[in-house]
């Protein structure tokens, strides 16, 4: 299992993003893991966290495979959180869909509704 939990730097426009992943395990019941996406703009106390958990037909990595993967089946679509291009993407979709937050404090949303 990969454990990063170093800031990365992602430039969207003009605007400085600083973005880290997080995986909470819970060895015992799976239900309770959960991968967070975590995304500030530079200079500001405000953040946006969007949370995947694993539930009907979506899986999230639990050290089976890749750290910071999310899977919806049947399909099998997958999305690394460690890439910057999928950070920017559910960012952009994020920000069209007015989920970015407003003012200091953490606005936590379901990843899944972005995937």
């Amino acid at each position: 299992m990969k454990n990063d939990h170093r800031l990365r730097r992602l430039v969207d426009g003009d605007t400085i993003w600083l973005w880290s992943v997080r995986q909470k395990l819970d060895r015992d019941r799976y239900e309770n893991c959960r991968i967070t996406l975590s995304l500030w703009r530079e200079g500001s106390r405000s953040r946006l966290s969007i949370v995947f958990r694993p539930g009907p037909d979506r899986v999230i990595s639990n050290t089976y495979f890749e750290a910071g993967t999310v899977v919806v089946l049947p399909e099998r679509d997958w999305l690394n959180l460690y890439e910057p291009k999928t950070v920017r993407r559910l960012l952009q979709i994020a920000a069209a869909r007015g989920e970015l937050p407003v003012g200091s404090g953490t606005r936590e949303i379901d990843g899944w509704h972005l995937f």
